[in-house]
C-alpha cells in the first residue's frame, strides 16, 4: 500500500508504539526455518543502502555472530534520496551510498560482502519479477535459511515492492520470510500492525551499539549533505528512536506467489498446448509411453487447461486432474465440458489425495514449480496414493527454469529416487533437446510381446 508521506513531517513517536498494549505480548523469534530447524543461512533484501541496517541491523549482527552465513543484496543504490541537492548528483550520492553500505555491513558481519544490482532508485515496481529471479537464484533450496526484507506494505513504494518480490521468492524456495517496518513506525498510528505475526528480537546492550554505529556509517541520510537548501538530513532523530530501542521487530505473513494464475489470465493459451506441434507431439507421446491400453483411476498433478488431461481420458475410466490456479482450471472446464469421468481440483499439487488409489499418475511440466521441499512432498504424495501395480509418467521441459529453483532434471532424479527406494524401476525414458519423459512402476507393468 503506497503511502503519500514526507521524511520531515510529524510521525508517531517510538514511545508511542511501546505503549499500545500489543507490543508487550510480542512472540520472540527464533532463527529457525519454517519447519522449526536451526538456519545456517541469512539472506537479506534491501531496497536502498541502509534498509537492512534499520530494520534488521541487529539481526545481521547477531546472525553472523552465530556462525550463519549472511548475505546481503541491495536493490538500489539510493541515488535519489535528496532530489534537490545542488551539490549531490545521483551518481555522486550512489557511490556515496555503496561505500557506506559496505562500511555498515563489515560493522555488523565482517567478512560479509553486499551484492548490489544497480536498480533505479524509485522504480522498483518495475523491476519485480527479475528481482524475484535474483533471490530465488541466490536462495535455491530455501530450507535452513531466513529471508529478511522490507514490509510489504511499508508505504513505500521501493519497500513495498522488495516486500512482495521476497514474498514470491520465499514461496518458491521455501525460505522463511520475515518483513521489518521501516517508514510504517512513521506514518502509522500506534498498535496498526498485524500483531499475532509479529516476531521480536531482543537486542544485547553491545548489538544495539554496534548497530548504532552501522547506521551512523550512513553518513548521507544521518547528517545533512551540507548546509544549502536540498542538503538536509534524511532520518532525523524522531524517525530514528524507532531503530534505537534495544530490540528489532518482524512480520511473519503467509506467503504467495499469483504468476501462474495471472499468466492463466492474461492469456487463453500460455503454453501454446493448442497451437504448436512441439505440445501435441508431447502428449502424443506420453500417450505412447503408457503401457496399458486402459487404466481405472488417473490423477494429473498440474492440469493447466486441460489440454492433456482431455488426451489421457480417452484412455482412462477416470481422470482426477488438479492445479494450483482458479484461471487454469476455468480454462480446463471450458475445454473439456462434459467430458465422462473427469474430475477437475483446485489446490497445490502437493497436498496429499487421501483415500486415493490411483494405478496411474502423471507429473508433466509442474515438478520445477515447486520449492525442493514441496518436490518432495509431491513425490510422497504420489507414493501414498498410488496402488502397488501403478505406474508414474514424468514429463519436463530439459532448459533452465528462469525465477524457479529445480528444473525438469531435479524432478525426475527425485522421483527416480523415490521409486528405487520402493523397489520400483525406471521401464522406459524418450530424450530430446527440449522434453525428457520418464515412465515408473514395477517391473511387470510393461506388457510382453504378442499382449
Amino acid at each position: 500500500m503506497t503511502r503519500a508521506f514526507t521524511h520531515d513531517e510529524t510521525g508517531t513517536p517510538a514511545a508511542a508504539w511501546r505503549r499500545t498494549t500489543s507490543w508487550s505480548a510480542v512472540a520472540p523469534l527464533e532463527l529457525v526455518d519454517r519447519d522449526g530447524t536451526p538456519c545456517d543461512r541469512l539472506v537479506v533484501l534491501a531496497a536502498h543502502p541502509d534498509d537492512e541496517c534499520l530494520g534488521a541491523g541487529g539481526l545481521v549482527h547477531v546472525a553472523a555472530a552465530r556462525g550463519l552465513a549472511v548475505d546481503v543484496i541491495v536493490a538500489t543504490q539510493g541515488e535519489h534520496s535528496h532530489p534537490r541537492s545542488p551539490t549531490h548528483p545521483p551518481s555522486r550520492l550512489a557511490a556515496l551510498r555503496r561505500v557506506e553500505s559496505e562500511v555498515a555491513l563489515h560493522l555488523l558481519a565482517p567478512g560479509a560482502t553486499p551484492t548490489f544490482l544497480g536498480l533505479v532508485d524509485g522504480r522498483l515496481a518495475d523491476e519485480e519479477d527479475g528481482l524475484v529471479d535474483v533471490l530465488v537464484s541466490r536462495i535455491g533450496d530455501g530450507r535452513r535459511t531466513l529471508l529478511v526484507a522490507p514490509w510489504r506494505d511499508d508505504g513505500h513504494p521501493d519497500h513495498d515492492a522488495a516486500g512482495r518480490a521476497a514474498a514470491v521468492a520465499a514461496h518458491r524456495t521455501g525460505a522463511r520470510l520475515l518483513e521489518h517496518p521501516v517508514w510504517s513506525w512513521h506514518w502509522r498510528d500506534a498498535g496498526d500492525l498485524p500483531w499475532p505475526r509479529a516476531r521480536r528480537l531482543e537486542l544485547t546492550p553491545d548489538v544495539t551499539a554496534r548497530k548504532r554505529e552501522a547506521l551512523a556509517a550512513h553518513r548521507t541520510q544521518v547528517a545533512p549533505l551540507s548546509p544549502a537548501a536540498g542538503d538536509e538530513t534524511l532520518l532525523l532523530p524522531g524517525f530514528l528512536a524507532h531503530f534505537d530501542a534495544g530490540d528489532e521487530t518482524f512480520l511473519e505473513l503467509p506467503t504467495a506467489d499469483d504468476a501462474l494464475d495471472d499468466l492463466h489470465r492474461a492469456e487463453t493459451d500460455p503454453w501454446g498446448v493448442d497451437r504448436r506441434w512441439y505440445e501435441e507431439r508431447k502428449r502424443a507421446l506420453l500417450l505412447a509411453l503408457l503401457p496399458a491400453r486402459r487404466f481405472a483411476r488417473a490423477w494429473e498433478a498440474g492440469c493447466s487447461t486441460g489440454a492433456l488431461t482431455q488426451a489421457l481420458a480417452t484412455r482412462c475410466d477416470h481422470v482426477v486432474a488438479t492445479d494450483a490456479s482458479a484461471a487454469a482450471l476455468e480454462a480446463a472446464r471450458g475445454r473439456l465440458g462434459d467430458v465422462p469421468g473427469v474430475e477437475l481440483r483446485l489446490g497445490d499439487v502437493a497436498t496429499p489425495q487421501p483415500g486415493a488409489s490411483y494405478d496411474l499418475v502423471v507429473v508433466s511440466e509442474v515438478g520445477y514449480f515447486l520449492s525442493r521441499a514441496g518436490l518432495e512432498r509431491l513425490v510422497d504424495v504420489v507414493g501414498d496414493a498410488t496402488t502397488p501395480d501403478a505406474v508414474v509418467v514424468l514429463c519436463h521441459w530439459r532448459h533452465p527454469v528462469v525465477g524457479w529453483p529445480l528444473d525438469g532434471a531435479d524432478v525426475h532424479a527425485a522421483f527416480r529416487d523415490h521409486a528405487a527406494a520402493r523397489g520400483r524401476h525406471t521401464l522406459a525414458a524418450y530424450v530430446d533437446r527440449d522434453v525428457e519423459l520418464l515412465l515408473l512402476g514395477p517391473a511387470d507393468a510393461l506388457p510382453r510381446p504378442g499382449e
